[in-house]
C-alpha cells in the first residue's frame, strides 16, 4: 500500500513540473533565440570577450529567476511577467553590445 501511495505522489508531482515546464515555452523559445544571437555576435567579431561574460552572466540570471518560478509548480502570470521583462532587458542589451 506504501508503495502505491509513493508512486502515485511521485506521478503527480512530475505532472505537476512538467506542467509548470510547459508554461514557459514563450520564454524557452526567447532564451534560445538569445543565446544564438550571442554565439552568432562571437562568431561575427562584433561581441568582445567581456561583454560576452555579462551577457552570459545575464543569461544565466534569467534561467534561475525561470527555476525559481517553476520550483513550486507553477508560474503565475506575474512571475511569467518579470521573466520576459528580463528577457526584453537582455535582448536589448545584446542589441546595444552588437551595435557598439
Amino acid at each position: 500500500m506504501k508503495k502505491i501511495l509513493a508512486i502515485s505522489c511521485l506521478v503527480l508531482g512530475l505532472s505537476v513540473m512538467a506542467a509548470a515546464q510547459s508554461k514557459t515555452h514563450g520564454v524557452d523559445k526567447r532564451e534560445k533565440n538569445q543565446k544564438q544571437r550571442i554565439v552568432n555576435g562571437v562568431k561575427s567579431g562584433d561581441l568582445t570577450l567581456k561583454e560576452t561574460g555579462k551577457l552570459v552572466k545575464q543569461q544565466a540570471e534569467i534561467r534561475k529567476a525561470e527555476r525559481r518560478a517553476k520550483s513550486d509548480g507553477k508560474v503565475t502570470a506575474a512571475e511569467r511577467l518579470r521573466l520576459h521583462h528580463k528577457l526584453n532587458q537582455s535582448s536589448r542589451n545584446i542589441r546595444r553590445k552588437k551595435n557598439n
